[in-house]
């Protein structure tokens, strides 16, 4: 190689390049999902959960053809891509009775992961119609709940896997580029957090807040096969002050340079978020950083 190449910020050695190489020249007959799965497998490239990391393969190998380092088979089919013309959730029909009254007087909540279950569909539909940014298909690892009072909806919480690079949390769990690139799945990302505008309940938002904070890293576990010791979110700062998370007790970190992660003149070009994290244990940093296991 005369240059180095890399994906997803990892060098790419030629020694790698030779065994790809060597994979193809040894299987003329395999498709390129299966080059990618044998490639997997000879590397021990798998998720925490045990599954292949196949897309994340498959596109390094595309990556490594169009740059020439490799030359792939010809494609056999396309398979159908959902996300390309993905429909935006229909609205859902429920009680919109308005609730205005104490916190004592809905209890006991009831929270309910709905990720991979007959409600994910109600759970898109709130957050698509009542949400402020809308609903978006998280990527990655992501798990997401409806919370109920005596079965009525009242709110919605969603998670997912963490961005990469957030400079201000980096420096406060201390965190080593190798660090984060091997435990990064272990942190999880509050993508969407919704009351239904019809609940004025005071106190509320707090207080889901904290019962959250008690039952997602064991629900992650069960789906993803692995726990999570922190927990993160964006405030924008334009529209919001971020008191619910002060109030459960998140800690303010810093903000974000509004750039985004495919910024290319490094100007802002987006609005400028508050980051917010919350340890879900008191050793999180040996954690995160590897100092236990």
């Amino acid at each position: 190689m005369n240059r180095q190449f890399k994906y997803r910020g990892q060098a790419v050695t030629s020694k790698n390049i030779a065994f790809i190489n060597q994979l193809i020249a040894e299987n003329p007959n395999d498709s390129r999902r299966v080059l990618s799965k044998k490639l997997c497998l000879a590397w021990n490239w798998v998720q925490p959960n045990g599954a292949l990391r196949d897309m994340v393969c498959r596109g390094l190998m595309l990556e490594l053809d169009r740059a020439g380092y490799i030359k792939l088979p010809a494609k056999k089919f396309s398979p159908h891509n959902p996300f390309i013309h993905r429909k935006k959730p229909a609205a859902i029909k429920i009680d919109q009775t308005p609730i205005d009254t104490a916190l004592a007087n809905i209890q006991p909540l009831e929270f309910r992961q709905v990720r991979r279950t007959c409600s994910e569909k109600l759970f898109n539909s709130l957050i698509e119609h009542y949400h402020y940014l809308g609903y978006c298909h998280a990527v990655g690892e992501q798990l997401k709940y409806i919370i109920f009072s005596q079965q009525t909806p009242i709110a919605c919480f969603g998670w997912s896997s963490a961005p990469r690079h957030i400079g201000c949390r980096d420096r406060f769990i201390g965190w080593s580029a190798n660090s984060r690139k091997k435990r990064i799945h272990l942190i999880a990302y509050n993508t969407r957090f919704l009351i239904l505008p019809w609940v004025r309940v005071s106190h509320l938002a707090s207080h889901i807040l904290a019962q959250i904070a008690r039952i997602l890293s064991h629900d992650w576990q069960r789906v993803y096969n692995h726990p999570i010791y922190y927990l993160e979110t964006f405030v924008d700062k334009e529209r919001f002050k971020g008191s619910c998370y002060k109030a459960a007790n998140w800690i303010y970190l810093g903000d974000t340079t509004g750039r985004g992660k495919n910024d290319q003149h490094n100007k802002p070009n987006r609005s400028i978020k508050a980051v917010f994290g919350y340890p879900l244990t008191k050793d999180f940093r040996k954690y995160l950083c590897g100092g236990l296991r």
